[in-house]
């Protein structure tokens, strides 16, 4: 899956906005992304984009800093967004995450009726848009997201494994 632009729904495809503009909102993803990474958090960043190409809502993780094993990137948009609109239902929106969702946000993308998912980097341990899991493909759920994944892969990779890295070399010493 890595690079590859995975669309679930060719039909969303149409309406996605282009590459150019994938690319501009990962990187206010990444942007986030590195807030987190300057409280010591994952640094992963997530926002919320309506069909207009407004930015809804826009978040990093927080888990460590809030005590909150559900305080994730994507939860956290998801809740922001709901809050604003009103509506636990956030159709005709996509989230743009710079990391694959895991198990736990893919299920509240699902719930939220999120229309698309678009990622960096894959997570093979966690991920649950297409790496180890992929909801997206299971028939049962009443609601599946398109996924577009690999946009701006190599830099949120990069920021990823810069973090880890670093935190295994600060645990050895």
């Amino acid at each position: 899956m890595a690079g590859s632009r995975d669309i679930h729904d060719a039909a969303v495809l149409q309406s996605d906005p282009s590459l150019h503009d994938r690319s501009h909102f990962m990187d206010l993803a990444l942007r986030e992304a590195k807030k987190a990474l300057a409280t010591g958090e994952v640094p992963i960043g997530a926002l919320l984009v309506s069909a207009k190409g407004e930015v809804i809502a826009s978040d990093h993780n927080r888990p460590i800093s809030s005590c909150d094993p559900s305080a994730h990137a994507e939860i956290l948009v998801i809740r922001e967004a709901a809050r604003l609109l009103s509506n636990y239902r956030l159709p005709n929106t996509t989230l743009y995450v710079t990391v694959e969702p895991c198990v736990m946000c893919m299920g509240a993308v699902i719930h939220a009726r999120i229309e698309t998912v678009v990622f960096g980097a894959s997570e093979p341990r966690w991920g649950a848009a297409g790496s180890l899991y992929d909801f997206t493909a299971n028939t049962g759920l009443n609601h599946r997201p398109a996924v577009i994944s690999g946009v701006r892969e190599d830099a949120c990779k990069t920021l990823l494994q810069s973090f880890f890295k670093e935190k295994r070399r600060r645990d050895i010493l």
